[in-house]
């Protein structure tokens, strides 16, 4: 784990369309393996990657309700879509369409997490930040974490009500919008 928090710096990297970062994690999100878009796009080394909780790319911006609902699927043993941002370990900051899935063994328990992403478009990565910001700025009117997370997922889901749509549909509504 990295010894000072990294800060953002505001510059942003992206990666090549026909690329695809990999991550597989245990069943607590710690790393157990790291592809080399993954290594490269975070600035961290592979032996510093395996071993560390995922969270090591968490960015500050990144709402925490979002987390939320990703642990709660992935607790119901379901797949997920999510558009997640993304701090590198040299504060350069990235989007990615997340599809994180359980892993299981041969008696169907959950061992871990598979994770592939690619690089959203501009489009959609604008339409989700708008979400995002409103997202986070319930989360800050909170002073505790519990209640900012509450606060943050109660946001979420009073827009996707108002939107009259799920946050699968949501994704896929900027997924399919943006290539167009």
């Amino acid at each position: 784990m990295r010894a000072t928090r990294t800060r953002p710096t505001g510059i942003e990297r992206t990666f090549g369309d026909h690329e695809m970062i990999v991550t597989k994690t245990d069943p607590r999100g710690v790393i157990t393996y790291a592809n080399d878009v993954f290594l490269r796009i975070s600035a961290i080394p592979e032996r510093e990657a395996v071993g560390q909780p995922h969270s090591v790319i968490r960015h500050p911006d990144m709402p925490r309700a979002v987390f939320k609902l990703l642990w709660d699927t992935l607790e119901e043993q379901k797949e997920i879509f999510a558009y997640v941002l993304n701090l590198a370990a040299d504060g350069a900051h990235y989007w990615v369409l997340a599809h994180v899935t359980p892993s299981y063994d041969a008696a169907g328990r959950v061992v871990g997490y598979h994770s592939n992403r690619r690089r959203p478009t501009p489009a959609a990565i604008a339409a989700v930040s708008d979400l995002y910001a409103s997202i986070r700025a319930a989360e800050a009117r909170q002073s505790h974490t519990p209640d900012a997370v509450a606060a943050g997922h109660q946001a979420l889901r009073d827009t996707l009500a108002e939107r009259g749509m799920d946050y699968d549909e949501l994704v896929w509504s900027l997924t399919n919008d943006s290539r167009r």
